[in-house]
């Protein structure tokens, strides 16, 4: 069987979102809760190795007992709160899409392979970043989206991932899976997806030890991506859907 989806990630894969979106909707909920801290660049950057955001302040809490513990209840408050601003944030227009991704998206279409989404993120999230990035029919562009508690184990766990596939009716092996970061990485390879790597400055030095090839970014005409590992490192090019093609061959060569 030939190359049948393609499924990405959304956080840090479709749009680089974690930095000044998400960390500053999260420090604007604390500021209105009243909460004693603040969540800078480097201290985010710590917390991301936690997936899902509920699961990343009971982490923040667990480690900083010298701040008011919060139930279970007003971590979920806050994280609602912390949405909605992000939402709200998104919807101006703030967030681009990383580069070749609205490329790749439609170079896909024309080739009749089916694009879907496997995130921890909220629904509320990934379909005010598409509504922004990709018009009033974003959320029509994807055969499947499974996103935020639809599943009971967060990434690294890959039951996002066999959520997706499930829904698709396709096989692992006939999809491939787009990443940014370790976690993503372990979710999607523990259900047996070719997974390719365009990393962040939040994930550049991460173990990425099984990905197909680990890269800059998807690429742009005007500014190609850079292999970062792979046979092609050092080299820069476009990731189009004929060179995925050939990186997901590799996977199923005898």
């Amino acid at each position: 069987m030939p190359l049948q989806a393609l499924i990405f990630d959304v956080d840090g894969t479709l749009a680089d979102t974690e930095r000044d979106a998400h960390r500053v909707a999260f420090n604007q909920a604390f500021a209105e809760a009243g909460l004693p801290f603040a969540w800078d660049v480097p201290t985010y950057g710590v917390y991301l190795r936690v997936t899902g955001g509920k699961e990343r302040l009971r982490a923040f809490l667990e480690e900083h007992r010298e701040y008011p513990q919060l139930s279970d209840e007003e971590i979920a408050a806050l994280h609602r709160a912390k949405t909605h601003h992000y939402v709200e944030m998104v919807a101006t227009g703030l967030l681009p899409l990383r580069p070749g991704v609205r490329r790749l998206l439609d170079a896909a279409r024309d080739a009749d392979i089916r694009v879907a989404i496997a995130t921890t993120t909220t629904p509320a999230n990934v379909e005010a970043l598409l509504h922004s990035t990709l018009g009033a029919d974003a959320l029509a562009r994807f055969a499947v989206i499974g996103a935020g508690d639809v599943v009971p184990r967060k990434k690294p766990a890959p039951d996002i991932y066999q959520y997706v596939l499930d829904r698709l009716g396709l096989a692992a092996g006939e999809c491939l899976a787009i990443e940014d970061s370790v976690n993503g990485l372990r979710s999607a390879r523990g259900a047996a997806l070719p997974t390719l790597i365009t990393e962040t400055d939040y994930t550049r030095g991460q173990d990425f030890s099984g990905a197909l090839r680990v890269l800059t970014h998807l690429g742009e005409p005007e500014d190609p991506a850079r292999v970062i590992t792979g046979s092609e490192a050092g080299s820069r090019l476009l990731v189009d859907i004929p060179l995925l093609r050939q990186w997901w061959a590799e996977t199923t060569a005898p």
